[in-house]
């Protein structure tokens, strides 16, 4: 037993976020948070928790890596023959959280998936390394394997397959841009008065913005 759960806590004292710290687009403000989490030496900021919801309505996440952020969206990257990719398709809605802890931080952002073009997805994998490339033949993700060795097995036939030449794009890879109607700015404040600043988007495409309570 945990014991101690009922009492782990920490006094959140960083900072604040008032609404005049606020840039009009909430894209460009993510940016912003975003360069003081890689400032601040934060590991991977670009790590982020992606909510999905399965045809059958169970809920579902895990940590993958923003690979990209427009004014159109936030980009990722995965097999789309996975638990994510078979929710996605179900249920394009879905939601992502930026957890940056050491600055009393996070974001959240609610929208609709889309896959991205496939000349998307083939300029970003020829970047990938190349291990990585491999790992994306060799494992089919969220499916059961009877054990590392097998998958080691697959790693080394795929790799045997490709060399000496350019790893293709495996045809159940791909990728996903979130097109985001909300987005939640989260600094954490002494006495659990955290200040949670939220902008939303509007019918004529632009945004507003209002306070909830912590």
């Amino acid at each position: 037993m945990l014991d101690d759960l009922a009492s782990a806590r920490e006094n959140y004292t960083r900072g604040g976020l008032v609404e005049s710290d606020l840039l009009p687009d909430p894209i460009a403000m993510f940016e912003k948070w975003y360069a003081e989490a890689r400032v601040a030496g934060i590991h991977e900021p670009n790590a982020m928790v992606v909510a999905t919801v399965a045809a059958d309505g169970a809920p579902s996440s895990r940590m993958v890596l923003l690979k990209g952020v427009g004014d159109d969206g936030f980009r990722f990257f995965t097999n789309q023959a996975s638990r994510k990719g078979s929710d996605l398709a179900a249920e394009p809605r879905c939601a992502l959280l930026f957890p940056w802890h050491p600055l009393e931080r996070q974001v959240r952002v609610e929208g609709v998936a889309e896959p991205l073009p496939r000349a998307d997805v083939e300029m970003y994998f020829a970047v990938r390394p190349r291990g990585s490339q491999l790992g994306a033949w060799a494992s089919h993700q969220s499916r059961v394997v009877a054990g590392r060795a097998d998958l080691q097995a697959a790693y080394d036939e795929v790799e045997a397959r490709f060399e000496g030449q350019p790893v293709p794009v495996p045809e159940e890879w791909g990728g996903y841009l979130v097109r985001p109607h909300l987005l939640e700015f989260w600094q954490g404040r002494p006495g659990r008065m955290h200040d949670r600043l939220v902008y939303r988007r509007t019918d004529d495409g632009g945004w507003t913005t209002e306070r909830l309570a912590p």
